[in-house]
C-alpha cells in the first residue's frame, strides 16, 4: 500500500512540473524553435531580438549608444508594411547618437545588424568547401542619404578563431551604397581579395532602389577556388535591377573558422563624426531572410 501511495505521489509532482509553464521569476522565457534558416517577421515587435534568437541568428545594435544609454531605443522593430501587406523588420539608424554597439573608443562610423556567428548552427554558418544560398528582401526609403564612403547593407565575413589572428578584419562581399564623385547614388556589389584587395564587381544606380522592395537571391561557394553570384529584382515589376552571373574567385578568409552573412545598415561618418551632418536618420526595411547549405 505504501508502495503505491508513494507512486501516485511521484506520479503527481511530475505532472505538476510539467505543467508550469516557461517562467522565470514572471517572465515568460523564448520557446525553443527549430531552426531552418529562416528569420520571418511574426508582429511581435517587443520580442523581435528573441525572434532572432530563436531563428538561430544574433543582433549588434546601437540601444546602448550615447543617449540611448539613459534613454531606450529598440533599433530593430516589426511593423506592417503596405507594400508586402505583412509584417517586416524595421532597422533604425540615428545619425547624430548612434555608433557601433556603445563601443566609447569608436566614433568613425555605426552599425544596427543582424548576423549568423559562432554561436549559431552549424548549418548556418559557411565552411570551406560549402555552398550556400542566402535570400532576403529589402527596401530603403526614398531620400536615402549617401557619402563618398561605404554604407553597407550586406555583408559576407569570416569569423574570428580562438586566439583572434584570422584575416577577418575586412568583409569578403559587401553591398554597399555609396555617392559617386559626380554627386550620383549607387549600389556597388564590392570584393575584398585577401592578396590582391578590394574592386567593385558590379554597380547600378540606386534611384531604382528607393521606396521599392527588392528580392535577393545571392549564390556562394566557399573557398579559395570558389564562386560567387547575385541577382536583385524589383518585386513590383520583376525588374532585375542587378545581376552578376557566377564568377570563379577566392571565396575564403585565411585561418577563419567559417564565412557568415549579416544585415542591416553599417555606416562610415568619418573621423570624429566629421560627415554626420551629410547622413540622416534612416529606416530601412527588411524581410524574409534565408540561408540554405546546399
Amino acid at each position: 500500500m505504501k508502495v503505491e501511495i508513494l507512486f501516485l505521489s511521484l506520479f503527481a509532482f511530475v505532472a505538476c512540473s510539467n505543467s508550469i509553464s516557461d517562467t522565470t521569476d514572471g517572465k515568460e522565457q523564448p520557446k525553443p524553435q527549430q531552426v531552418d534558416g529562416r528569420l520571418i517577421a511574426d508582429g511581435n515587435s517587443e520580442r523581435t531580438y528573441e525572434l532572432i534568437e530563436r531563428s538561430g541568428y544574433n543582433h549588434e545594435t546601437p540601444d546602448s549608444s550615447r543617449e540611448h544609454i539613459t534613454k531606450h531605443f529598440q533599433h530593430i522593430q516589426q511593423l506592417y508594411d503596405s507594400q508586402l501587406k505583412k509584417d517586416v523588420f524595421a532597422f533604425f539608424i540615428h545619425a547624430n547618437i548612434d555608433d557601433d554597439r556603445g563601443l566609447a573608443d569608436v566614433t568613425d562610423r555605426q552599425r544596427n545588424e543582424i548576423k549568423t556567428d559562432n554561436k549559431s548552427p552549424k548549418s548556418l554558418v559557411a565552411q570551406e568547401g560549402e555552398t550556400m544560398i542566402f535570400s532576403w528582401k529589402f527596401c530603403l526609403p526614398i531620400g536615402f542619404q549617401t557619402t563618398t564612403k561605404f554604407s553597407h547593407i550586406h555583408q559576407l565575413k569570416g569569423i574570428d578563431n580562438a586566439t583572434n589572428t584570422a584575416d577577418v578584419d575586412l568583409p569578403l562581399i559587401t553591398l554597399t551604397a555609396y555617392s559617386n564623385s559626380k554627386g550620383g547614388q549607387q549600389l556597388r556589389v564590392r570584393y575584398n581579395n585577401r592578396y590582391q584587395g578590394t574592386s567593385t564587381l558590379a554597380s547600378t544606380d540606386l534611384s531604382d532602389f528607393l521606396g521599392n522592395w527588392v528580392e535577393v537571391e545571392e549564390k556562394v561557394r566557399f573557398g579559395e577556388h570558389g564562386s560567387y553570384e547575385i541577382v536583385i529584382t524589383r518585386l513590383k515589376d520583376k525588374k532585375i535591377l542587378l545581376k552578376l552571373s557566377p564568377m570563379e574567385m577566392d571565396m575564403w578568409r585565411t585561418d577563419c573558422i567559417g564565412l557568415r552573412p549579416k544585415w542591416g545598415i553599417y555606416r562610415y561618418l568619418g573621423e570624429e563624426r566629421s560627415l554626420q551632418n551629410q547622413l540622416r536618420d534612416e529606416e530601412i526595411r527588411f524581410a524574409d531572410f534565408s540561408i540554405q547549405k546546399l
